[in-house]
């Protein structure tokens, strides 16, 4: 496959936990288990590291072993999107060069703000540091993000800017409006608002950033788009109650689905950095229940954890 066709980077695009052990440190085999056993379900990419990795609890030298053990991983297979985002400009410029350093495909750096100027400005610069192609992530969970003029002018503009993150409140309407604009050629992914995947997949979203349950994504997206829209649907039916339970909040979603792959063998402990309250009684008994039932979906869709290398 030649490196444009891989960078089309149509379907899931797994967004990876950071597996502590139970030092606290991080556990780069039980990392390089999670993404094969993504390859395995039929992921198109990688995002790492990203706020589902609890970015901004680690290190610069931890950002660089997730990455370098994800590219090693990868081997060339799918893209990796390399996360560069940081609470400053400078710092998201020094990210850049050092993903790109490591072998990244694509750089991202999550941006706000409605000037134009200034966006386009970052972005370029972004680019011009790392020699690659920018993914600007919208991220506004409560907002509407960066206005979708502003990122239809700044596509126009840099043409380092190919792809971008969504995950905005009242997400839809802004994925039509930014296809329409750039007659499609703006690559858009949906993040947060996975509850709409089928929304989102009516409206023409190219990728899908998830967390975990890499083959029931993969099934679903293929679905759909092998043209059974139905079936699709009732597959992606079964997975609300999960979603239901883990998109009430960020920090919630990161010890959920560690929990999950730490039952599924892949991470050593379900350990956390956030420092959020932990789930309560209640909570985790319905969380339990929930990675049973998320398990059990993996299964009927092909997953087996004895196939996945490194177990």
């Amino acid at each position: 496959m030649t490196m444009a066709g891989r960078l089309d980077m149509r379907g899931v695009v797994t967004v990876l936990n950071t597996p502590f052990d139970a030092a606290g440190a991080i556990d780069l085999a039980a990392l390089q288990r999670n993404v094969a056993y993504a390859l395995e379900a039929g992921v198109a990419g990688f995002l790492v590291p990203a706020m589902a990795a609890e970015v901004s609890l680690l290190s610069v030298g931890e950002r660089e072993a997730m990455v370098a053990a994800v590219v090693e991983t990868v081997g060339g297979r799918v893209p990796v999107v390399g996360g560069a985002s940081a609470a400053t400009a400078g710092e998201r410029l020094a990210n850049a060069r050092r993903v790109a350093a490591l072998g990244c495909d694509i750089v991202l750096a999550s941006l706000a703000g409605d000037d134009v100027d200034a966006l386009s400005a970052e972005i370029a610069e972004l680019a011009d540091v790392s020699g690659l192609p920018v993914m600007v992530q919208d991220f506004d969970a409560a907002g509407g993000g960066i206005p979708a003029p502003v990122l239809v002018e700044a596509f126009g503009r840099i043409e380092a800017f190919r792809y971008l993150k969504v995950e905005t409140a009242d997400a839809g309407p802004k994925y039509t409006f930014l296809k329409q604009e750039t007659g499609g050629a703006l690559h858009v992914s949906g993040g947060w608002a996975v509850q709409q995947l089928i929304e989102a997949l009516d409206r023409g979203v190219d990728a899908f950033m998830t967390t975990g349950m890499h083959f029931s994504y993969v099934s679903i997206v293929s679905r759909y788009r092998s043209g059974d829209r139905a079936g699709a649907v009732e597959e992606f039916r079964r997975l609300l109650p999960v979603l239901a339970f883990s998109n009430q909040n960020l920090d919630l979603s990161i010890r959920f689905f560690k929990r999950l792959l730490w039952r599924q063998g892949l991470y050593p402990t379900p350990d956390v950095r956030v420092t959020s309250a932990p789930p309560d009684a209640f909570q985790l008994r319905i969380m339990d229940e929930l990675v049973e039932l998320a398990m059990d979906l993996e299964r009927a869709r092909g997953w087996r954890g004895d196939r996945i290398e490194g177990r």
